[in-house]
């Protein structure tokens, strides 16, 4: 692999799940997988086995099923989520076990009560453990971001020497920022011993609305696997969205030069299949699969966009598998696209017409949010009459 690819990690059937009112069933997690497997994720984590006896069998019915993407599933720094890991993942062509530990004091003494010394113990022995049952072991030292960082180095190089080949730096509760966070994959790579045998990979929260940057600025310092989600769900607001940091890399491949495996033309299909399963709908101007992403009211913008896309859009809609860009009629359009919607419903408007219409139109945008078409056929039953013999009408078109 070059160093200019990144690997996709999908945790949408695991952090994304918990996202409240996102839970699936079995079922839903199967088409949910069998939408990412098409869509090129390198990683798919397919649950928390330990969770439920659902969880358990989500992962063990994907590892089965699903034979493209490496099989990920998350435990615990204990023995026996590891096993239980192991067991749900055994059938798998491309297993990985992805185990978690604190390493922020606030962690280690509120929530684990253990001391750091007892940390250091639990990474090396639970790190070789699971790789006594799979060669491909991620390890993740939680709230990585709130740590000490010798001691992160220090945890991050115990578990390099125990086996792990994907060093994951955890912003858990999305505190960071993109230039902390890239001086953070920075001094991991330069003091951390044996991390040319490690993949470092980037898992962002988006408390503060950085999920994204953070992700892109981890790459950017070396990071070569990034950690995300579907519309980017998951715990409180959130994390890294999938669709933005992928798209991001390919519209400004000359600032961030790195390639991934995913077919982008499957992205809006996916963000429509997890909103119909979880019945959580994307926020209309949700970057890349909102329903306003593509999008244009302004009339100066309708007029960019109807003389050249590329005006006002930086990808096209097709690129992520939406049909095309949406003109929507409101106060601030102009008269270019509400003349090119009456030609979409078989209107072809004189120039005078156009005029007369329009200042109808405008009247009644002030009035109401939303203009439907029969509210623009309306709008020409009202128009005055003509002088037909200056050639000057309405011609519907066959």
């Amino acid at each position: 692999m070059g160093t200019d690819r990144v690997l996709i990690f999908d945790t949408t059937l695991r952090d994304g799940e918990q996202s409240p009112g996102c839970s699936m069933t079995v079922d839903e997690k199967m088409t949910l997988a069998r939408k990412l497997e098409t869509l090129g994720v390198d990683v798919l984590e397919a649950g928390f086995p330990v969770a439920s006896q659902g969880d358990f069998e989500a992962v063990q019915r994907i590892a089965r099923e699903i034979r493209g993407p490496r099989i990920a599933a998350l435990a615990r720094c204990k023995r026996e989520d590891i096993a239980l890991a192991w067991d749900a993942l055994r059938e798998a062509r491309h297993p990985r076990i992805h185990i978690f530990l604190a390493t922020s004091d606030i962690h280690l003494a509120f929530k684990l009560k253990i001391t750091r010394a007892d940390a250091l113990q639990h990474a090396a022995e639970c790190v070789a453990y699971a790789k006594s049952l799979c060669d491909d072991v991620e390890f993740s030292p939680e709230d990585a971001t709130r740590s000490d960082v010798e001691f992160l180095c220090r945890v991050l190089e115990v578990a390099v020497e125990a086996g792990a080949t994907t060093l994951n730096i955890p912003d858990t509760v999305g505190y960071t920022t993109p230039t902390e966070y890239g001086e953070l994959i920075r001094t991991i790579r330069q003091r951390v011993r044996g991390i040319e045998k490690a993949t470092i990979s980037v898992h962002c929260h988006n408390d503060l609305g950085l999920a994204v940057a953070n992700s892109l600025a981890g790459v950017e310092a070396g990071a070569r696997q990034i950690e995300c989600t579907i519309n980017g769900i998951g715990e409180r607001a959130g994390n890294a969205a999938l669709e933005e940091v992928v798209m991001a890399m390919h519209v400004r491949a000359d600032r961030l030069p790195f390639t991934t495996g995913i077919q982008k033309q499957e992205i809006y299909s996916v963000s429509q299949a997890l909103s119909e399963i979880t019945g959580s709908q994307v926020q209309p101007n949700k970057a890349i699969v909102g329903r306003n992403a593509f999008a244009h009211e302004a009339g100066i913008h309708q007029h960019g966009v109807l003389s050249n896309p590329l005006c006002y859009e930086i990808m096209t809609p097709e690129s992520v598998g939406v049909s095309a860009n949406h003109l929507v009629l409101g106060k601030h359009s102009g008269r270019h696209a509400l003349h090119m919607r009456f030609h979409e419903l078989g209107y072809e408007l004189t120039k005078q017409d156009l005029q007369g219409v329009y200042e109808r139109f405008i009247q009644l945008a002030d009035r109401k949010k939303r203009i439907y078409d029969q509210d623009l056929i309306s709008l020409l039953a009202n128009r005055p009459p003509q002088d037909h013999s200056q050639g000057q009408s309405v011609a519907v078109m066959q």
